[in-house]
């Protein structure tokens, strides 16, 4: 069995809700139910590359992705999140990440097959919120309205490893001063809280007053997720990457597509195949 790996980097909000209220939040994000991590249901993404493949007028979408009575070719997992903009209050925004989500990272490019130098820190233990990011020792990041003492410098081969996810070369410079590696737990409360929550409106026609009213949360642009895409067979393997030609890299997930949410920017890293597997 072939797996690759998809990067997609956000370049318009997405939202792929979770089917239910929380809070004062009409439409949350879907998370994960033990980290609070958003997410990107496989099921989704699924749809979303039928949808593409349709598109692009290929005769063999349901053998590629299946019917209501067989299995596809294709096995696709959920989206995980990477890399998760934030605002900073002493420059421009910061991508944060954390030891638990590089270390999941880390299993699933093994997954893959692909052999990728990537260093795993550990948490920080400190009485203070701290950090790791390309500045200088005892600097001070806001992030949001939190602080946070950078303690030492993150890890070179995290972000070229990243790097590899990333479809276009200026984000990929802009990786080694911008990623903040944070604890486990700083990570968990920045994607509880942190994510950003946009008031939507339904107007009567005339007197344009409000009908309904709603708040629903989306991953920000240049949030970066992953998801793995196994085949059954070489041949379904290699329909992957012709889903994406050069000039036309673009996936549109979730909803709100009529209002430009969801597209993301695709890179595809082709795994080694696993000899034995099924």
């Amino acid at each position: 069995m072939m797996t690759t790996m998809l990067g997609l980097i956000a370049e318009t909000p997405i939202h792929c809700g979770a089917g239910r209220s929380a809070g004062i939040i009409d439409l949350p994000v879907a998370r994960e139910a033990a980290t609070d991590y958003p997410f990107v249901a496989g099921s989704g993404l699924k749809g979303a590359l039928r949808d593409r493949a349709q598109a692009l007028g290929r005769i063999d979408v349901s053998d590629l992705f299946g019917r209501s009575d067989q299995a596809g070719r294709l096995l696709l997992s959920d989206a995980r999140l990477l890399l998760l903009p934030v605002r900073c209050m002493t420059g421009t925004y910061r991508w944060i990440t954390c030891p638990l989500v590089l270390e999941r990272f880390r299993r699933d490019l093994g997954r893959c097959g692909l052999t990728v130098d990537l260093s795993v820190p550990p948490n920080i233990a400190n009485d203070r919120p701290s950090a790791r990011a390309d500045d200088k020792a005892g600097t001070v990041l806001y992030l949001e309205e939190r602080e946070f003492c950078v303690v030492e410098e993150c890890p070179s081969d995290v972000h070229s490893a990243i790097g590899l996810l990333v479809r276009h070369k200026e984000t990929q410079g802009r990786l080694k001063r911008q990623v903040v590696v944070i604890d486990n737990d700083d990570f968990a409360w920045f994607c509880r809280n942190a994510v950003p929550v946009q008031a939507r409106n339904v107007l009567e026609i005339g007197t344009k007053r409000s009908k309904n009213l709603w708040y629903e949360e989306s991953l920000p642009p240049d949030t970066l997720l992953y998801t793995l895409v196994s085949a059954r067979d070489e041949g379904a393997g290699g329909a992957v990457a012709e889903l994406f030609p050069e000039n036309d890299p673009y996936l549109q997930v979730g909803g709100n597509e009529t209002v430009g949410h969801g597209w993301v920017a695709v890179t595809i890293q082709k795994g080694a195949p696993r000899e034995g597997s099924h």
